[in-house]
């Protein structure tokens, strides 16, 4: 990326609107009440043939400092700091406001460079707010529309100058390292050099579990919005960074209620924002709360995550404020494995989010599930271990023909996946599937993960079944 732009303005603007456009698709939240956008989303950014980090930004509000809307406009100003360029949108349809008056002069003291964009500019009706925007001491505004698509070239054409100029730059401090490597090493080089595909990482649970707390405590940074309200995450909001030494990408999802407790229009896209992130994830990490671990609402996550074949880590916060630890711990591991019998052997961690106690055990859970799901066993073992296991229980003979558990393999992993030939599949119980896995994952090592198990049909089809033979008529004909 050549550069990074922030996408900063008062609420209800349109810069959700424009991130989605220049990023090619919508991972933003967007609609008509203000306030919707609360913490900082980064993507990669397109416009013509320039790339760059776009940054789409909370709202920014006069508030009290210590407030939701404060601590917003915190992270806001944070992201004006690190941006190589702040995009500062105003409305042309509402026209110049005293708060654009109030943060064109915070941005003209802290922003690096200033484009000043016209949102809303379709047609004539943001003509007047257009002109008006000069009067803010920033230079020719851009007007634009992000909902249509109008006034994409002449954002591209202000924002060449600046790419030509970070490119260069950045090329000018580049140094490589003269290194003589022999062809033979050049796999070893480049997993040394070269950026891995980071590890996708969700932290999944109820509102107020303290999934944000965590991250930005993993993080070593404040990134993410927190604080006492419940339900301050609305985006499932993505970072990438290196956490021990292995590359991760964090995706902070939004709490999860009942359906029948969600009755906000935000809400229910926040959720499925969440439930987008589950599924493009490789680790889904539970989050419980010390005080009231297990509530339906926590099984439901934690049974979506095992559906969606996802590897699960549960991780129990705000462990720091439990008084009787090893008694707490005995009745969560016996509620564990009574409730989520699907998640059998599945890593459980307590951890206090807020002091940093057990994020190593969790880092070291996160890494032993990852490998697991991705475990992958030869085909010889496999059938010799399902001789033993028909060895040891007999698969069931309805109809007094016995089951002929035949072959087993591992066409796939992530998570690990076992076709098994046999006789008769759709007669094999699922008591005796049940069986099956659970000796994988016991002789195997395997606990936790997902296992899915297909059993199939080895038996050719007839071609000739059901065919109605020849009359003796048509028979002497063929052979005259």
């Amino acid at each position: 990326m050549s550069f990074t732009l922030a996408i900063v303005g008062r609420p209800n603007v349109g810069k959700s609107t424009l991130f989605n456009r220049l990023v090619g698709k919508k991972i933003a939240l967007v609609d008509d009440q203000p306030g919707v956008t609360r913490d900082l989303r980064e993507g990669n950014g397109k416009l013509g043939d320039i790339k760059f980090t776009v940054v789409d930004t909370a709202g920014m509000e006069d508030a009290p400092d210590e407030s939701l809307q404060g601590r917003m406009r915190a992270l806001t100003e944070h992201a004006v700091d690190v941006s190589d360029i702040c995009l500062f949108m105003i409305d042309a349809r509402t026209g110049v406001t005293y708060m654009d008056q109030a943060f064109a002069k915070i941005l003209r003291k802290n922003a690096k460079n200033i484009l000043l964009v016209a949102n809303k500019s379709e047609g004539s009706a943001g003509d007047s707010g257009s002109i008006e925007a000069w009067g803010l001491g920033l230079g020719q505004p851009i007007s634009i529309s992000a909902e249509h698509g109008e006034g994409m070239g002449d954002l591209l054409h202000a924002l060449m100058p600046f790419a030509d100029r970070f490119e260069g730059e950045m090329m000018a401090s580049m140094e490589l390292p003269e290194v003589d490597i022999p062809v033979s090493d050049l796999d070893q080089f480049n997993e040394n050099y070269f950026e891995k595909k980071p590890m996708q990482i969700a932290v999944i649970g109820r509102p107020n579990a303290g999934k944000s707390t965590l991250i930005n405590k993993i993080l070593g940074e404040d990134r993410l919005l927190t604080g006492p309200e419940a339900g301050i995450t609305r985006d499932a909001i993505s970072l990438s960074f290196v956490w021990k030494g292995t590359s991760v990408k964090f995706f902070d999802t939004a709490g999860m209620r009942k359906k029948a407790k969600i009755q906000d229009k935000i809400e229910k896209l926040s959720v499925s924002d969440g439930l987008r992130a589950v599924k493009f994830a490789e680790i889904v990490v539970v989050l419980l709360d010390a005080d009231i671990p297990f509530e339906q609402q926590d099984l439901r996550i934690a049974d979506l995550a095992e559906r969606e074949g996802r590897a699960v880590v549960i991780a129990v916060n705000k462990w720091d404020l439990e008084l009787n630890k090893q008694k707490k711990l005995n009745d969560l591991l016996e509620a564990f494995e009574r409730l989520l019998p699907q998640l059998k052997g599945a890593p459980l961690v307590t951890i206090s989010a807020k002091t940093g106690k057990g994020i190593s055990q969790l880092h070291n859970a996160i890494m032993r599930a990852y490998k697991i799901w991705n475990s992958r066993i030869s085909t010889a073992q496999l059938n010799q271990w399902l001789s033993s296991m028909v060895i040891s229980h007999p698969p069931p003979a309805p109809n007094g023909r016995r089951i002929k558990m035949r072959y087993i393999t591992q066409p796939k992993t992530r998570p690990p996946g076992f076709v098994v030939m046999c006789s008769n599949p759709e007669k094999v119980p699922k008591s005796y599937s049940r069986y099956l896995v659970n000796g994988l994952r016991e002789d195997f090592n395997m606990p936790g993960t997902p296992i899915r198990m297909t059993l199939r049909s080895q038996a050719e089809k007839n071609p000739y079944k059901n065919k109605k033979k020849p009359s003796q008529s048509k028979l002497k004909k063929h052979l005259k």
